[in-house]
């Protein structure tokens, strides 16, 4: 039907004991909005003494949203901020010029052992902002609207959606909501947010005419007021907003310009040359090690050995 543009399905990747899906970007779609990055985390099982080790890398242009289902996540950024989320809060990293942050799993849940399951958002700043001063908000899960609408709970965590609205702040019109939906729920996305998706993350929906599995994004047509119909009983994250423009991505650096990429790249290969002192980027406090640009040499990695050129 005309109201479904075309459904995604998420790209596993395993990590070590820790698995990814990546629904946003992809060759058929590389955003919804101003979303350019939509991750599921897990849900995985860590055994004591396990856990998640994202190293300190940096970040341009964007704001990242973490929101857990299950388990904890400890956030330390340049900013002197360390937080850690749980289920139902969320964490919001507005990157702006440049920040550097790292994702570990705390001290206790890494003793105790713990299940991890949630998303990961990247949304793109508008041009009046990807230069703006970097900044981190954490809120708790009862700032949070929580209503119901067709049967289903809803959570909202950015933007305004019927007549309810999120304390959060952002940077252009958009939408993302948290839904639990039991079967036979019908929900009427809200219209006036642009580009629409919906990410079944457990369950089964059927919308335009088609179903719509756990780890798949249906995408909506422009202009139209898509409804979703409950199949099995669901989690859903629901998404979107205005089309802010295109946008360029290169490891972790969102830009409407290429130029402003390749002097992010050229600033973290200084700052990691420069000790991190006085440098384009610094690292969180307390933390002394990074992720360098891919194909660059990893931390204590030997020089790369050359032959002789042969004389004559």
């Amino acid at each position: 039907m005309a109201e479904l543009d075309l459904i995604l399905t998420g790209r596993r990747k395993d990590l070590g004991g820790f698995s990814v899906s990546r629904v946003l970007p992809s060759a058929r779609r590389r955003r919804v909005g101003p979303f350019v990055f939509l991750d599921e985390m897990g849900p995985a099982r860590f055994d004591p003494g396990a856990g998640i080790d994202v190293r300190p890398h940096p970040h341009i242009g964007l704001a990242t949203l973490t929101y857990l289902f299950e388990g904890e996540m400890d956030h330390a950024d340049s900013l002197g901020v360390h937080q850690t989320l749980t289920p139902g809060a969320i964490n919001v990293m507005v990157a702006g010029r440049g920040i550097v942050h790292s994702e570990r799993t705390g001290p206790k849940a890494r003793a105790a052992g713990h299940t991890l399951h949630g998303i990961q958002a990247w949304i793109a700043l508008p041009d009046d902002a990807e230069e703006c001063e970097p900044a981190f908000h954490h809120h708790d899960p009862e700032e949070l609207p929580r209503f119901e609408r067709g049967g289903a709970q809803m959570r909202l965590i950015l933007g305004s959606a019927w007549e309810h609205r999120s304390p959060v702040r952002t940077f252009s019109p958009l939408i993302y909501i948290h839904a639990e939906a039991p079967a036979g729920a019908a929900i009427d996305l809200p219209g006036g947010h642009g580009e629409l998706a919906a990410y079944v993350v457990s369950g089964l929906i059927e919308t335009g005419g088609e179903p719509v599995g756990a780890g798949r994004l249906a995408v909506f047509a422009p202009g139209e007021a898509p409804v979703i119909r409950v199949r099995a009983d669901s989690r859903i994250m629901i998404l979107g907003g205005a089309n802010i423009g295109e946008r360029h991505i290169d490891w972790n650096f969102v830009s409407s310009r290429k130029t402003r990429i390749e002097q992010a790249k050229t600033g973290w290969r200084a700052s990691i040359a420069g000790g991190f002192k006085n440098t384009p980027f610094a690292l969180p406090p307390r933390e002394h090690e990074w992720i360098p640009l891919p194909g660059d040499p990893e931390p204590g990695s030997p020089p790369a050995q050359t032959e002789d050129c042969p004389t004559s």
